[in-house]
């Protein structure tokens, strides 16, 4: 099991030298005076699809994350033609990603474990910061100022880095993360914009967080909407099995 610390709070000085935008943010999140999130568990649901050609599937999505060292491990199934065929599980771990998806159980669809996916899932992971935003504030991170509205945001780890930008209203609120990210695009895997409008916020546990957004791939040939998600359950610093 991942170990949990709880003891230390995040305080106001811990925020007052970030960009103020960033600041604003760290208020409307309300992590001030909570302690430390050192694990998440994490459900969804939403709709999924692989093209703009290709149908949308139903989704049901597991995720925990660890803050310290950082990592995920995503488990999501599938709908097609209304029957639960297709499975993924995605793992960020020991500085390395591992994707892996099987058709009816018994097919493998997809395994994968390159520098691309590993750049594409450190940004993945730095976006979903959103869902447990004390990470923005950790050892890892680095902000740096754009203007009232927007802040570059940096995460290094095991020789790696990827950065992205945040957008944010006058509440404080994140309204999209906008950054470069390899993916897989018509059979190859490209560096293309990735961006995550966020449309909700819900409070969990006393953090005002993401509860319903969208993952949208900006490609020459138009915007490609390939998820939208809508969160159904957040728990924080609960024990979880190591990945």
């Amino acid at each position: 099991m991942q170990a949990i610390k709880t003891t230390n709070k995040v305080t106001d000085e811990m925020i007052s030298g970030l960009p103020a935008p960033v600041q604003r943010y760290m208020n409307y999140t309300g992590v001030v005076g909570k302690p430390w999130i050192n694990t998440v568990s994490l459900k969804y649901t939403g709709q999924f699809r692989l093209g703009a050609d290709k149908p949308w599937m139903p989704m049901r999505v597991d995720q925990v994350y660890r803050i310290n060292p950082p990592g995920f491990q995503w488990k999501a199934n599938f709908k097609m033609f209304g029957l639960p065929l297709m499975s993924a599980l995605d793992t960020y771990s020991d500085g390395e990603a591992h994707m892996f998806g099987k058709l009816a159980g018994l097919f493998t669809v997809f395994d994968a474990r390159d520098d691309k996916l590993l750049q594409g899932t450190m940004v993945r992971y730095l976006q979903e910061m959103m869902w447990f935003p004390t990470a923005y504030l950790g050892e890892h991170v680095r902000w740096e100022s754009v203007d009232d509205h927007a802040a570059d945001v940096t995460f290094a780890y095991s020789g790696n880095q990827v950065t992205g930008r945040i957008y944010f209203d006058d509440e404080g609120r994140a309204l999209s993360f906008i950054a470069e990210r390899y993916g897989e695009h018509n059979g190859t895997y490209k560096l293309e914009n990735w961006a995550t409008p966020i449309t909700e916020y819900k409070i969990y546990d006393g953090f005002c967080v993401p509860g319903v957004g969208w993952g949208v791939w900006q490609l020459p040939e138009g915007d490609l909407t390939y998820i939208k998600l809508r969160v159904t359950n957040i728990t924080y610093n609960v024990p979880i099995n190591d990945f």
